[in-house]
């Protein structure tokens, strides 16, 4: 189950037509992404990155996406999701590698 931050709560709209992708990672993380167009008829994205645990990694939201369709909003927002996802991982076994050599180093 995802623990929703507060960037989501502040997309979170149910009024407003959207899609969405979800996929789940061979690591347990899971992207979700979701297009809309707002009231105004501007595309927008929301962008969210969950552990495995359902904690959040990344939540990101972009008011607009001039030029661009809901599908290749969409499309653009689950490659960068993608990479969000590497760019937390890399960033987890940059962690632990650092506290493996501190160890190490006693």
């Amino acid at each position: 189950m995802k623990k929703r931050g507060e960037t989501y709560r502040q997309w979170c709209d149910p009024i407003l037509h959207h899609q969405t992708h979800e996929q789940t990672l061979d690591d347990g993380t899971c992207l979700e992404v979701q297009t809309r167009l707002s009231r105004t008829g501007a595309t927008q994205l929301f962008i969210g990155v969950y552990d495995a645990d359902g904690n959040v990694v990344c939540e990101q939201i972009y008011d607009q996406r001039p030029g661009e369709t809901m599908t290749r909003a969409l499309m653009w927002g689950v490659g960068h999701a993608r990479q969000l996802a590497v760019q937390g991982a890399e960033a987890q076994v940059g962690r632990s590698g650092l506290a493996a050599r501190s160890n190490t180093g006693r």
